[in-house]
């Protein structure tokens, strides 16, 4: 009977999906003063792809459900009353990594030490393409190490998906070696991250220190967990950071309640990315982030990736959040990651 209600579920989602989309008006427009492109759905604000002068990456900022709610954390370029204030650099959401050539470009928030790390900086947005149920934008960036010099290239399609209660981001990425070979050492910090709200976060219990890649500590006291409530679940079935942290899994889901609104966020793999499936960095304090590439950390040294490219040689990373309002469960999460293998082939 279980199985029989889920693909009943599935066919709803399907039909629901293709109704919306005919419905909902996705666009993109440019915003040349604050040098980001703001993304709408039926004129209502949902994210930007934003390439400000005083970050370190382009960013997705911030991200909303269907119903407007954000479910991105504000720090650091809002304070709002009882957020954390560690990791300046978890800033809604973003793509990098903390061991490029040995060079970290994962922790740099423009701080101390920030000379020494490297940087993802925005070149082009090459196409916009804006229509009914999906908008699409084609964008270029360049990994610049510390010396100046350019190591990699990142070419990427990024699509803006609608449907009722559904809101959905596809990022292909293309990255290319260019003069030299590029190893991505195995590292946890990385690679497809979202900072969020407060409430999304697991119950903190005790005080806690955390410690950046150069030593730098930020100690955090036990926390007001009023509204606090949320749980990771993998594909695999593990629940929480104690049990899927580190582990492997096609998706992984976060869900809790932001401002009375019941909601689940979701990162897919793609069986066509060349590490699938990832390993899981899900921090109980709101770090959810996929990461391809960091074997050695996340086994305790059993397995050593070293995920290398050599000059001019390409490598594709197909990943999609998804941000629905109400809960899922284990069963309806599949069913809407089957349909991102349906709409992601390439």
């Amino acid at each position: 009977m279980k199985q029989i209600l889920t693909f009943v579920w599935a066919l709803c989602l399907v039909a629901i999906v293709s109704l919306s989309a005919q419905a909902q008006s996705v666009k993109i427009t440019e915003n040349k003063e604050k040098k980001q492109y703001d993304v709408t759905v039926d004129g209502q604000p949902f994210t930007s792809y934003v390439f400000w002068d005083d970050q370190k990456k382009p960013l997705l900022y911030p991200l909303r459900t269907s119903k407007g709610t954000v479910v991105t954390r504000s720090f650091p370029l809002v304070k709002v009353a009882g957020e954390r204030t560690d990791h300046p650099h978890h800033i809604s959401s973003w793509f990098n990594y903390g061991n490029i050539n040995g060079v970290d470009f994962w922790n740099n928030s423009g701080g101390k030490g920030s000379e020494k790390m490297g940087t993802v900086k925005h070149q082009a947005v090459k196409g916009i393409k804006n229509g009914k149920g999906m908008a699409q934008m084609e964008v270029m960036a360049d990994w610049i190490m510390p010396d100046g010099s350019k190591v990699m290239q990142q070419d990427e399609t990024i699509t803006f998906r609608t449907a009722k209660d559904i809101r959905i981001i596809d990022r292909v990425i293309t990255l290319t070696a260019q003069e030299k070979k590029v190893v991505f050492g195995d590292s946890k910090e990385g690679a497809l991250g979202i900072r969020v709200a407060r409430q999304l976060e697991e119950p903190s219990t005790k005080p806690e220190i955390f410690t950046d890649e150069h030593g730098n500590p930020t100690k955090v006291p036990v926390m007001d967990n009023t509204g606090v409530a949320g749980v990771y679940l993998s594909s695999e079935g593990k629940i929480g950071e104690k049990d899927a942290w580190g582990t492997r899994a096609k998706w992984m889901t976060l869900s809790g309640n932001v401002k009375g609104e019941d909601l689940a966020l979701a990162i897919f793999d793609h069986p066509k990315n060349p590490t699938y499936p990832t390993y899981w960095h899900a921090r109980g304090y709101g770090l959810f982030a996929a990461n391809p590439f960091g074997a050695k950390e996340f086994t305790k040294g059993a397995t050593t990736l070293n995920y290398t490219l050599e000059p001019k040689q390409s490598a594709t990373f197909r990943f999609r959040i998804l941000i629905h309002s109400g809960k899922l469960s284990k069963e309806q999460t599949e069913a809407l990651y089957q349909q991102f293998l349906k709409d992601i082939t390439r």
